[in-house]
């Protein structure tokens, strides 16, 4: 409410004034100003307070000689107000050379006012420094740390809601508000902040949220958890998990936790946490204590994430990634909470002219291609509508730049080795890599799995394999070049150097989007309607992807299954198998589903001796065991023999079958059908093959067929009726 009569600011003030000490009394200056600003400036000492609303915004609050308002608050036509008491400051660390002249050094030094060394096991114990309220931004300990401040979605007690081109907040109305030096103009509602010229967001304070005050309990009950392994497992998460998934800005995250900053994200710091415990025994150190719970940890840190939704912040969506990447995480609802939240935040727009720090632009880049991911993988391992639509996503490109730290400690860049660096490098390849896989496996979803799509090939009739082979060209063509370009340091076959790899979960991915493209032609296939030819040489191509993902899955070592793998892995595994059981269901004749049959039982006796080191392959085993039950009600196969007796053509005399004379199995390739893979997965061009273009009434008979294994191999020839 505004003041009946001039109050004097010394009198509004609740604590009792010291006298300025002398050389520091608030002096007029000697430089004139202009008449419309007012009378010489009157600056106050740092000793002196400023109002609440510089110092929520933590600006420099100046009163000019004889005036009631500081100078920002006259400018914005608000209160100057006083109520708020100030924040507590933090001692300064004494230097053990000045305790010896000080006279009261006989006093002990309490823990909380010494800086935290660096993350290491031996360290004090992270309660004894108990959170507290967020402390101002002068009070870090490092002056090269960014400010938050200047951050838009990382801000200490405040948050941003984008405002959009159909929202009340009209953009042309907007252009005519004045903006300070900040691009910030306040309103009743809130601050408005402009980052470019068309797009804006209005800031909003975090104390007005529900249940604010309990953020310093929960992260207290966070710490109290895992005390005393904080650091260690913070270094843990930093050396496992960040390379290869990297969501956080590591050294600002670092330098702000040595410098003493209490004021994370609870949510996120446990879900850190949570993600680390699943290497407790690879630390030595740490698997001569006792596990923390996780349990417990995970209760604190959803109900903590589900508060900060109220407030979010670019913190909110890390620890949301965080926690989905459990490997016994599966929340389609908290995906799609999180892509809405991003959109609140902005993450789907193009940020890279915005006026925000520019390590920010690259971690909001890092982040939205995150949950971009999270989004269309959701969206195939639960067969599901995805959430973002490529017309509503403007986030350019991922590059090298995004991924550097700047504005960070020069310190922290200098403390990382050539294998830490050679392995942040590695895991950003990887990062990059996942993105571009993804993207073409939601074209893939958008193609043959979407709603439009479904009832076109319904309306194809028995040419809806046809359609699916025409449609799949452009999509196989993109994947086939992926597969090629991919840089040698993610392959497979690149040295681990006894170091754990997580290039596993890619290869991975890309096996499940082959899968889940090939799994729809053979939807499609019927062997009653289809001519001999082309039903072979889809199934043919199906069993070769088949055959390379059960072997990548042979191939891998325990430096590949005790690694990070993403969270869709688990499905993607299940995926192999659910394809060969598609495979032996669908299969014409007993021969051909025997051979699924075995390679089937062989796969699961994979998964389960290797979930030894990797618990969440478990599931896989589980699924597998529901498929086997659910063929148990298969009804018998006609064998091979009997088919051909049936269709009264005489069975063919033994013979060598021309397509075991020419290596693998043909590979399914949409725009003719005659590619290769080899071991590595390399296509190569087969010119023995004919050019296949589709299933008509001309098209040949079934020529051969020759299993890639000796115990399942059969021979036969047919003629065309």
């Amino acid at each position: 409410m505004p003041r009946p009569t001039p109050i004097p600011i010394a009198a509004a003030r609740p604590r009792k004034q010291q006298k300025p000490s002398p050389g520091k009394e608030n002096l007029p200056s000697g430089k004139p100003v202009s008449n419309t600003v007012g009378p010489v400036a009157n600056i106050r000492t740092r000793r002196e307070r400023p109002c609440d609303a510089c110092r929520r915004r933590k600006s420099r609050c100046v009163i000019h000689e004889g005036a009631v308002l500081c100078v920002l608050c006259e400018f914005h036509k608000q209160e100057c107000t006083f109520v708020q008491s100030p924040l507590p400051r933090k001692r300064k660390v004494v230097d053990p050379a000045d305790k010896k002249d000080s006279p009261n050094n006989t006093k002990k030094s309490r823990s909380v006012d010494a800086e935290p060394p660096p993350l290491a096991l031996p360290t004090p114990t992270i309660t004894a420094t108990a959170p507290s309220p967020p402390p101002p931004q002068s009070s870090l300990a490092h002056s090269y740390l960014p400010h938050l401040g200047e951050t838009l979605g990382l801000q200490r007690r405040q948050h941003s809601r984008y405002i959009g081109l159909s929202s009340p907040f009209d953009s042309l109305l907007i252009g005519l508000s004045q903006f300070d030096t900040r691009n910030e103009s306040t309103f009743d509602l809130g601050t408005l902040r402009r980052v470019n010229d068309h797009e804006c967001f209005i800031m909003l304070p975090d104390e007005n949220t529900q249940d604010y005050a309990d953020e310093v309990e929960s992260l207290r009950q966070v710490e109290h958890i895992v005390h005393p392994h904080g650091p260690a497992l913070l270094e843990l998460y930093f050396r496992i998990v960040h390379p290869n998934f990297p969501i956080i800005q590591k050294h600002l995250f670092i330098e702000r936790y040595r410098s003493g900053d209490r004021s994370f994200a609870p949510s996120l710091i446990a879900g850190m946490y949570i993600l680390a415990l699943n290497w407790w025994s690879y630390n030595p150190k740490l698997a001569a204590y006792p596990k923390p719970d996780s349990s417990r940890l995970e209760a604190v840190a959803m109900k903590s994430l589900s508060l900060a939704m109220d407030r979010p912040k670019l913190s909110t969506i890390q620890a949301g990634l965080l926690l989905l990447q459990r490997p016994e995480a599966d929340s389609w609802s908290l995906t799609t909470q999180l892509v809405a939240i991003g959109q609140e935040l902005g993450l789907h727009l193009d940020c890279s002219s915005w006026s925000i720090p520019v390590w920010e632009r690259g971690l909001r880049k890092r982040i939205a291609w995150a949950l971009y991911m999270q989004d269309k993988w959701s969206s195939l391992i639960h067969g599901r509508p995805s959430h973002i639509f490529g017309a509503n996503w403007a986030v350019q490109p991922i590059t090298d730049e995004d991924f550097r730290e700047e504005g960070d400690s020069p310190e922290g860049k200098r403390t990382e080795n050539e294998d830490d660096q050679d392995d942040n490098e590695r895991g950003q390849i990887l990062f990059a890599q996942m993105i571009g896989l993804t993207q073409i496996m939601a074209e893939v979803m958008d193609t043959f799995y979407t709603q439009t799509a479904i009832q076109d090939f319904a309306n194809a009739g028995k040419n809806s394999t046809q359609l699916i082979l025409a449609r799949a060209k452009n999509v196989q063509l993109k994947l086939r070049k992926w597969h090629e370009d991919l840089p040698k340091c993610v392959k497979m076959v690149a040295p681990t150097n006894d170091k754990l790899s997580s290039t596993g979960y890619l290869h991975l991915a890309y096996f499940a989007t082959e899968i889940t493209l090939h799994r729809r032609i053979v939807q499609s296939l019927d062997h009653a309607t289809h001519d001999p030819y082309g039903f072979f040489m889809c199934r043919n191509a199906a069993k070769t992807r088949l055959i390379s993902a059960m072997d990548f899955v042979n191939r891998l070592k325990p430096e590949h299954l005790q690694g990070f793998w993403y969270f869709a892995s688990k499905i993607n595994f299940t995926l192999i198998g659910t394809f060969g059981s598609l495979l032996w269901a669908t299969a014409p004749a007993k021969e051909e589903a025997e051979f699924y049959k075995t390679r089937l039982r062989e796969y699961r006796w994979t998964l389960s001796v290797s979930s030894k080191r990797a618990e969440f392959l478990d599931y896989a085993v589980q699924m597998l065991d529901t498929s086997r039950a659910m063929l148990n009600n298969l009804a018998e196969k006609p064998s091979l023999a009997q088919q051909i007796s049936t269709a009264g053509v005489p069975p063919p005399p033994p013979m060598r079958s021309a397509l075991s004379s020419m290596g693998p199995p043909p590979r399914f390739s949409p725009d003719d059908m005659d590619m290769d893979m080899d071991d590595e997965g390399e296509l190569r061009r087969n010119e023995s093959y004919g050019s296949f273009h589709g299933f008509g009434n001309d098209a040949q008979g079934l020529e051969s067929y020759d299993s890639p294994t000796a115990s399942a191999s059969q021979s036969l020839r047919g003629d065309t009726p």
